[in-house]
Formats: C-alpha cells, sequence, structure tokens
C-alpha cells in the first residue's frame, strides 16, 4: 500500500500553535510484506534516513505495529519524501501520521482520524501541524486534557499558496528556544484578536481583512530574525498581491496567500526574480489530509 501525507503551513501569522492548513504537496510511504527489511528513500532526506536510528517514520511505525499485534515482522519500505526537512512545512508531522496510519493498515485495525490525531501528540506537541495532516483543510486546534480539540473547514479552491523555501533550515526546537517566556497581556489579546479576525475572514472570504488579520506579536518577528532576509520577503509578496504574507510554522519557509492562480504567478514571477537563490512554489490546498492508496 501507499500512504500519502500532505504538507502543512501553521500559525498563518497570529494564530500561534492554533491554526494550520494542508498543501496539496505530498509525502509518500509505500509499504509492503517483506522477508527482509529494506529501505529506499527519494527525495528529501535520502541520504540520511535509510535507516531505524535515523528514520521517525521506521521507529514509530514498528512501535506502533508491535502495540497492535504483538508480532515482529519485517517490511520493504519506499519513500518518496518532496516536503523540505526544517523548511515550516510539516515534514515531521508528515512522517508521524504516515507511520501511525501505515502501521493500522497493515495490522488489519480500524483506521481512525481522531485516534491518529490524538497518539500523534505523544510525537509532536503542536496541534496546528499534525490536525491539517490528517484531516486536510483548515483547522483551527486547541489542546483539551491531552486531547486536540479542533474545527475543520475547507477554503475557497480559487486560493493559492506561494510558498518561498529559503536555502537555509531554522530547527523547530532552535526557533521556539528563541522566543521570550513571557509577555505582555497586550500582545496576547493581540493576537487573540488577529487569530480570530483572519479565521472569520477566511470562512466568511473578506479576504480583504486579512493583510491585517495576519499581524502577529508572538513569535513571527524574533523567528524571522533568524533569518533576515525573510522581512523583505514579507514586504515583496504584499507589494506583488499577496493578501496575507507570514511565517510557515517555524520557519524558514514562507507562506503568501493568493486570491487566484493569476495572482498567484505574479506573486510567485516578482518573489524568484527578487529571491533566485530560493525556492519559490504555487500550491492548491488539499481538503483530504492522510490516506492510503491501493
Amino acid at each position: 500500500m501507499t500512504i500519502i501525507v500532505p504538507a502543512t503551513s501553521a500559525n498563518m501569522g497570529p494564530g500561534f500553535d492554533s491554526l494550520g492548513v494542508a498543501l496539496k504537496f505530498y509525502n509518500k510511504a509505500e509499504i509492503a510484506p517483506s522477508k527482509f527489511f529494506s529501505v529506499s528513500v527519494r527525495g528529501e532526506g535520502a541520504r540520511f534516513l535509510k535507516t531505524k536510528n535515523g528514520n521517525a517514520f521506521l521507529n514509530i511505525f514498528y512501535k506502533t505495529y508491535k502495540r497492535l499485534t504483538g508480532a515482529e515482522d519485517t517490511f520493504r519500505f519506499r519513500f518518496e519524501n518532496n516536503i523540505p526537512l526544517s523548511r515550516g512545512l510539516g515534514s515531521s508531522s508528515a512522517a508521524i501520521v504516515s507511520a501511525l496510519t501505515a502501521a493500522r493498515l497493515m495490522a488489519n485495525a480500524p483506521v481512525d482520524g481522531r485516534e491518529i490525531l490524538n497518539e500523534a501528540l505523544t510525537y509532536e506537541s503542536h496541534p496546528d501541524n499534525i490536525t491539517p495532516a490528517v484531516f486536510g483543510g483548515f483547522c483551527v486546534c486547541a489542546l483539551q486534557d491531552k486531547s486536540v480539540v479542533f474545527s475543520r473547514a475547507c477554503l475557497d479552491e480559487e486560493l493559492r499558496a506561494v510558498i518561498t523555501i529559503p536555502n537555509k533550515s531554522i530547527s523547530t526546537r532552535f526557533s521556539r528556544n528563541a522566543l521570550p517566556k513571557r509577555v505582555r497581556i497586550e500582545d496576547a489579546a493581540f493576537n487573540i484578536a488577529h487569530s480570530s479576525l483572519l479565521t472569520a475572514a477566511l470562512l466568511s472570504k473578506d479576504y480583504d481583512l486579512l493583510r491585517e488579520a495576519c499581524a502577529d506579536r508572538l513569535h513571527q518577528t524574533v523567528r524571522m530574525r533568524l533569518l533576515p532576509q525573510l522581512f523583505e520577503v514579507q514586504r515583496v509578496a504584499f507589494e506583488a498581491g499577496a493578501l496575507s504574507a507570514t511565517l510557515s510554522g517555524s520557519g524558514s519557509s514562507f507562506f503568501s496567500l493568493a486570491a487566484n492562480d493569476d495572482e498567484a504567478q505574479k506573486i510567485a514571477f516578482v518573489l524568484r526574480e527578487t529571491f533566485p537563490a530560493f525556492r519559490t512554489e504555487i500550491f492548491e490546498f488539499d481538503a483530504l489530509g492522510a490516506r492510503s492508496q491501493a
């Protein structure tokens, strides 16, 4: 079988650890029973993801499969990794979600999205990435009693994500450690208001509000200082017509929202011309999340 899981863009500006969206940009994992354990990796991480010690998918898959079956069977794995590593596009969430899904399918166990989501919290404590990875769409998430409470919606099909991927990675752990341990009540209130406005604007299609709604005071500026060119990426994206322009997850990728494909092409052209060392791609939004293919 083949499991496919979408990339995700989390935070979306003010929605720190609470807002995320899935992209039509996928990692694929093919699993089959085998007499001998084998791994092949194409794409991202191909040089160092071939062993259990360095591959989160394999560790989680075998741990889950043994818990469900009690067996220590062997399998052949083939990975096609398209999601860049440590770029704020949910590569770790994709590995976790695909491993949990694959283990259940190979064990002939029920595949329940909510169970997978809550089990994924064991490995990834930020629901804004794992929720859209499991369910697709635009997700508003919260944690309650070690489980995820969320609401999901499909975005307007005309919208496009313009993703700028720098040639430098930023570790999620490193960038989170750079954040202040305390915030002012005024800044917390600012983010609550703006994340609420962002959600309402997306769902009501009141896109003129998005440029103001995507403003953030909790994390984005601190993280962007780790790669100062991102401030220029944001400025250029807005000038080219982006509805919103925000750091994707903890970075280093940057997420610009376009009203339609024509606008996305225009924004992407300007970003590619201005930042030739960076990669800029256009994606539609995924509404299905993790799934299997025969």
